[in-house]
């Protein structure tokens, strides 16, 4: 009989078949954050919708993301992953309708919620999962497997501007709304045939034998470390997102790039993000991985203050290449911490919290650009969004190197 392996990558109960929807469904929450980043530019062209009013887009899925994901982590805790999934995926596959029956900005912001709201159950579901299948086999999950986990979920959110760009160029900017329908369908099939049945779910019990109730803000209260964790990742994908959102719709309003050609200069970030989690997922420490992902946006958003429209596509490369392995290393290394600080029994809304702090980032990103940018991007605009970077990461390094649970790791 095959026993763990000493590296950690025993995979006894958790090979392709739980794997895949694990994967896929959190990756798809994942690619919609910043896929509509592309967007943005030909929806207002095509909806008489003002740059200053279209972020809303980017604004209703994180929102509905972010109030979503902590209450459905609490259902998975509650009634179990599979089905919560499933159901999900239906919601999202249907939302990615609607914009092709109601071609306008309020039925683009309407798909849009409705699709934060589906894939919000995606990732507390597959934590919950993993969760109970090692409870079940008395195994410890493979290191690959979470490392796969954040890798999914961050090349998936680094791919969508290269994704949507192909997409709004070849058929329209309603395909950006249309994908989910079939991307939602395989991965509910996937869940279905692979994620074991919710009977087989254990429930937190109180003294008594009733169900244990798990009030938000008291698991916050008892876990700080928890809190340093989410403001981490908070400021981090903060710097992430001013420049996917910032930086992008300003090449094709300012310096005359095509959404196509905007998404496919994302790919050397991508790269070098993937490449980062890769390496990182192979290290036992998180602090220094944390302290050089905090730093690098510093320098990235020093360097932004010096594009201008007349730049050359050589100095737009190195801003996009500098934000690429923070995201790597921030999304493995945080997801390590957070499953050493999840209570037993709470994973799903740790997990689902966790997700909110990333979108509530992007929401603080998106209000931010709104007011910088006005009626449309503008040197001047990007310039302010460089500064507000760099004192996002010096704070994201100050926050880093003061927490304690990460000096005695």
């Amino acid at each position: 009989m095959n026993g763990p392996r000493e590296d950690g990558t025993d995979t006894a109960g958790f090979g392709p078949r739980f794997a895949l929807p694990v994967l896929l469904g959190p990756a798809l929450n994942s690619v919609n954050t910043t896929m509509i980043a592309v967007a943005l530019v030909p929806i207002s062209r095509a909806t008489g919708t003002e740059a200053s009013d279209v972020i809303l887009l980017v604004t209703a899925l994180y929102a509905a993301s972010a109030v979503s994901q902590p209450v459905l982590g609490r259902l998975v805790d509650r009634y179990g992953p599979k089905r919560l999934y499933v159901a999900g995926m239906a919601l999202a596959a249907a939302a990615g309708l609607v914009p092709l029956l109601a071609p306008t900005f309020a039925g683009a912001l309407v798909s849009r919620v409705a699709v934060g709201i589906g894939t919000s159950a995606a990732y507390p579901a597959a934590m919950t999962a993993i969760r109970n299948r090692s409870v079940r086999t008395g195994r410890e999950p493979p290191r690959g497997l979470f490392s796969a986990l954040s890798v999914s979920s961050l090349v998936s959110a680094a791919v969508g501007p290269v994704l949507g760009g192909v997409l709004v160029e070849s058929f329209g900017w309603q395909a950006i709304f249309v994908v989910n329908t079939p991307y939602a369908v395989v991965a509910a099939a996937c869940a279905l045939a692979g994620l074991p049945s919710d009977r087989t779910h254990q429930r937190p019990e109180a003294p008594g034998g009733r169900s244990r109730r798990f009030p938000v803000l008291r698991v916050l209260a008892a876990r700080p470390e928890l809190l340093r964790t989410y403001g981490r990742m908070f400021l981090v994908h903060a710097c992430t997102y001013l420049v996917v959102y910032g930086l992008t719709p300003w090449m094709q309003a300012a310096a005359g790039y095509t959404a196509d050609a905007a998404g496919w200069m994302q790919l050397p970030g991508v790269v070098l993000a993937g490449a980062a989690a890769a390496l990182v997922s192979r290290v036992r420490g998180v602090r220094v991985p944390l302290v050089v992902a905090a730093a690098v946006p510093i320098a990235g958003g020093l360097l932004l203050t010096r594009v201008d429209a007349d730049a050359s596509v050589w100095l737009l490369l190195a801003v996009i290449v500098l934000f690429g392995p923070p995201q790597g290393l921030a999304a493995v290394s945080n997801q390590v911490v957070l499953h050493r600080q999840a209570p037993a029994g709470r994973m799903g809304v740790v997990s689902g919290l966790s997700r909110t702090a990333v979108q509530l980032s992007a929401i603080a990103a998106s209000g931010v650009i709104g007011p910088v940018f006005g009626a449309t991007p503008t040197d001047a605009g990007l310039h302010a969004l460089g500064w507000i970077i760099a004192g996002l990461g010096a704070a994201a390094l100050l926050l880093t190197a003061a927490d304690p649970g990460l000096r005695n790791r």
